[in-house]
């Protein structure tokens, strides 16, 4: 009952924080814009904490824990088999995740005949740093792809799978990809955020702003219809209808806009669950064993999207 009782009250305390939270970035909006602009800044880029417990708390299943360096920061990769004498799958996590989400692909890649390789993205985790950015992502996902070698498929969920489309279209080596819950547009996200934490949906726009600034990245350059279109290898996009965090129209729209790709839609997976779901991860070996899995999305002028 005690154990009962600490849940509820660790509850609580959440819930009063969020809503501090809120009140402040609603009272800062009017009364102190710049630095409340600044300071949602460092929030959006900010993974929660609890990605470290979560990653020091989950089991590894046998991996080899190395640690290569990116940008002077020491990158966390897990690796299952031997990437050098195997085809591998490599593996990109979500924001405030870990690569040890990879977990329960491992048994069935190793059974497949496949390595595979995770890792954790700066302020995750094992890895450096407490700040992270979509273009960090995409770096990092090609720095670990270029230590490993050229990848049989990268399966890249939520963010990772934005990053995946970014670090392909710049470049990543690898034959084929998986995209689980993939996040197609950075300005989208950041109305979320805003709509969130009580700043308005418009100051969305204002945070682009600032993040271009601050990358130097454009955000038309990170969103999904400039890179899935130039991306020539086959992919499989997989998505929930009842997605909270990452709509479904956003996966369609990688799948709608990537000349070689199909769509599985499921529902009731929801954005977390859908990453390591037993029937995703079979339909994603049917995929690399180069079956038809899902179905093709296409769209013209007088039909916004289809499926044939």
């Amino acid at each position: 009952m005690g154990v009962y009782f600490a849940k509820i009250s660790t509850i609580v305390r959440n819930i009063a924080t969020l809503y501090m939270a809120r009140l402040l970035f609603l009272i800062g909006a009017q009364v102190w814009p710049e630095a409340t602009l600044a300071r949602a800044a460092r929030l959006f880029c900010t993974p929660f904490r609890s990605s470290r417990q979560r990653a020091a708390a989950a089991p590894t299943a046998d991996a080899r824990e190395e640690r290569i360096e990116v940008d002077g920061l020491g990158i966390a990769t897990y690796v299952w088999g031997d990437p050098s004498r195997q085809p591998y799958v490599l593996f990109a996590h979500g924001w405030s995740s870990h690569g040890t989400r990879a977990a329960a692909w491992v048994e069935p890649l190793r059974a497949a005949g496949y390595a595979l390789v995770a890792f954790d993205q700066a302020g995750h985790g094992r890895s450096d740093g407490d700040r992270t950015t979509l273009p960090d992502f995409a770096c990092h996902l090609l720095a670990v792809g270029r230590h490993y070698g050229p990848a049989t498929a990268v399966i890249g969920h939520s963010l990772g799978g934005a990053a995946t489309a970014v670090a392909l279209a710049r470049g990543l080596a690898a034959e084929s990809a998986i995209l689980i819950a993939p996040a197609a547009d950075p300005l989208a996200a950041m109305e979320r955020f805003s709509r969130f934490v009580w700043l308005g949906t418009h100051w969305g726009a204002r945070l682009a702003a600032l993040f271009e600034r601050q990358t130097r990245v454009p955000i038309e350059d990170l969103q999904a219809h400039r890179n899935a279109p130039m991306i020539g290898r086959p992919a499989l996009i997989v998505h929930d209808l009842e997605d909270r965090e990452v709509p479904w129209s956003e996966g369609e729209r990688y799948a709608r806009l990537w000349h070689d790709a199909r769509m599985i839609t499921t529902r009731g997976f929801g954005h977390n669950r859908i990453a390591d779901h037993p029937d995703v991860i079979a339909n994603a070996l049917r995929f690399l064993r180069r079956e038809t899995v899902g179905a093709r999305i296409v769209s013209s002028p007088n039909l916004p999207f289809g499926v044939c």
